[in-house]
């Protein structure tokens, strides 16, 4: 990828390989899509906004993220 749009990326992803998480459940699309559709890179975006601006990870950058969330690294605790 020599440049990046944000917008128009996600038309290299194919439409047909975004998928939601489980426990996104039928809440009309309040969620985040992951797209595995091609080699080396993962696609991410908001449900509501198919259309709209798609973040772009390599494979490395996707398991860096991927370890600290499951750590806990992202983690706000308590609100109250």
């Amino acid at each position: 990828m020599d440049s990046y749009d944000p917008t128009a990326i996600g038309d290299a992803f194919p439409g047909d390989a975004w998928e939601t998480a489980a426990f996104c459940g039928p809440n009309g699309g309040n969620c985040v899509e992951v797209n595995l559709g091609i080699q080396g890179f993962v696609g991410l975006r908001d449900s509501k906004l198919a259309a709209g601006p798609v973040l772009v990870f390599d494979d490395d950058e996707w398991n860096v993220f991927l370890d600290a969330a499951r750590s806990g690294q992202f983690h706000r605790g308590d609100p109250s």
